[in-house]
């Protein structure tokens, strides 16, 4: 936004300079800097994402597929989301069967971005995160099973390993939740407050 602010500006210095035309340099020079405000304004968000808005350093919106609209110089896009469905290589790992054999694994994971917000706040690394939850929870799943069950209940190790990202997933929108509603509580004028004892 900047550069396009000094060549609005450059520009109108050299209509002031130029004799015939010195007359329309404040003119010129306005309209410049509205059009500058109006091009960085305007934001088109493609289909299957989500941009999020940050409004002086502090959270203002999630933009969804469209037109939309921002107030330049306050507002900023701070992080831009896919929506798709990813997939993510699981790492090849040992792992320690219940009779205690070396079993090397690695496995492929398909995550999707369902809330922006939390996604951009709520990890520094929400991707890393995913990995290492699912190897933590493949290994502890071998790690019970036998190596003549492990070949046998793939579903199974699947189930669990699906059943523990969504659990941590919640657990964060739980979080966020309550937080929120402490904010809320927070607000609420002197004579709603209820002393608690």
């Amino acid at each position: 936004m900047i550069p396009k602010l000094i060549v609005a500006i450059v520009l109108s210095a050299m209509v002031f300079m130029y004799p015939p035309t010195q007359g329309y340099a404040p003119a010129f020079l306005i309209i410049a800097i509205a059009v500058v405000f109006l091009i960085e304004g305007i934001q088109v968000v493609p289909q299957q994402n989500a941009w999020v808005v940050e409004r002086l350093g502090k959270f203002n919106a999630i933009l969804e597929p469209g037109l939309t609209f921002i107030v330049p110089f306050i507002d900023r896009v701070a992080y831009r989301h896919s929506l798709k469905e990813v997939p993510l290589d699981v790492p090849e790992q040992v792992c320690i069967t219940k009779d205690n054999t070396q079993l090397a694994v690695d496995g492929i994971l398909y995550y999707q971005v369902t809330d922006p917000r939390l996604a951009s706040y709520g990890s520094a690394n929400y991707v890393a995160a995913i990995s290492q939850l699912a190897q933590t929870t493949l290994r502890s799943v071998i790690g019970k099973m036998e190596l003549d069950k492990s070949f046998e209940s793939r579903e199974d190790i699947n189930r669990h390993i699906v059943a523990e990202l969504d659990e941590a997933g919640a657990d964060h929108r739980r979080a966020r939740e309550a937080r929120a509603d402490r904010q809320v509580r927070g607000r609420a004028p002197a004579g709603d407050q209820r002393r608690r004892r």
